[in-house]
């Protein structure tokens, strides 16, 4: 854990904690006078994503994760009220985009792709459909009443990749402002919460990865209490046959989603921000802006492998 603050001067200035947590690294600032009581906030923020980390993880036999995996096809498994509905709520996205949001996504073989550099060839089109059999959101069976979550088949499994560091960003970001941190930002891995000013009044200045060079910067946004998330293909990929393939799977047929590089999403809340990016990268340009469009206060960015850019039809940027 490291711990930097800018050089002290008169009025409220930008404290931070950069550390490892959910497998990525976070970053969380906060704007303070005094750097005991921002510090204060920051390791609650810190307190309330490990928290998350230990109820979502499917490393851990004791998370209500790995009891409801564990369970598939056989027991319905009682969970508590914010596992519920996370679930609830993430079952909602799927069925917004069509399936391109799964959490069932866990149900893949890791053998399948491990986009690492030994990967040579693409799974045949059959081997892959029949290996993704298992990832189904309707196949998740909620009791409201009863506080369950049920795994029809055998040999399913959820997790939360695609929405758990988003979700923990909001919420360690609310935790702070509940404390009186009333401007700062949780950057987790690149996926963004950002609300207030900084020092004198003036928006936050947010950049937006360039997908060919990650750290160079496409374009830059003035922002304040909004999140932003960005899935592409420029961190985690294979070249087979001089064609770029990312580690972003279609869960209809198990084989790599091409033709866009990135996708960043801006809304106000960093959960939806998080799990919304990647099911516009499977659905394909026209498809995923034709469904922002139809979402309120709901805004891409998107890149294509020829580096053109796209965006919603509200957005305006530079």
């Amino acid at each position: 854990m490291t711990a930097t603050h800018s050089i002290p001067s008169t009025g409220p200035r930008a404290f931070r904690k950069t550390l490892p947590l959910m497998g990525n690294k976070f970053e969380l600032t906060v704007i303070a006078d005094d750097e005991t009581w921002a510090m204060d906030c920051i390791d609650a923020g810190i307190a309330e994503i490990r928290r998350i980390e230990r109820l979502l993880t499917t490393f851990s036999e004791d998370s209500e994760t790995a009891l409801i995996n564990r369970n598939a096809g056989v027991a319905p498994v009682p969970v508590s009220s914010e596992t519920f509905g996370l679930i609830e709520r993430s079952i909602r996205i799927s069925r917004l985009t069509q399936g391109a949001f799964d959490i069932t996504y866990g149900s893949i073989d890791r053998r399948l792709w491990n986009f690492d550099a030994n990967m040579r060839q693409l799974p045949d089109k059959e081997t892959a459909k029949k290996m993704v059999r298992l990832i189904n959101y309707k196949n998740i069976l909620l009791d409201r009443e009863r506080g369950t979550v049920f795994l029809r088949e055998k040999g399913m499994r959820i997790g939360f990749g695609g929405i758990g560091k988003g979700y923990a960003a909001e919420q360690a970001k609310k935790i702070m402002a509940a404390m009186g941190a009333d401007s700062g930002i949780v950057n987790a891995s690149g996926d963004l919460a950002v609300w207030g000013y900084q020092p004198g009044g003036i928006p936050w200045t947010i950049g937006i990865v360039n997908p060919n060079m990650n750290d160079s910067i496409f374009s830059y946004l003035n922002v304040t209490n909004l999140a932003i998330a960005t899935s592409g293909n420029y961190e985690k990929y294979v070249i087979i046959d001089g064609k770029r393939y990312s580690h972003t799977i279609n869960p209809k047929t198990g084989l790599p989603v091409t033709g866009i590089k990135s996708v960043t999403i801006l809304c106000p809340n960093a959960e939806f921000a998080d799990a919304i990016a990647t099911p516009v990268m499977v659905m394909g340009i026209r498809a995923g802006l034709d469904m922002i469009d139809q979402l309120k206060d709901v805004e891409a960015i998107v890149i294509d492998d020829n580096d053109h850019v796209y965006h919603s039809a509200n957005l305006h940027f530079t």
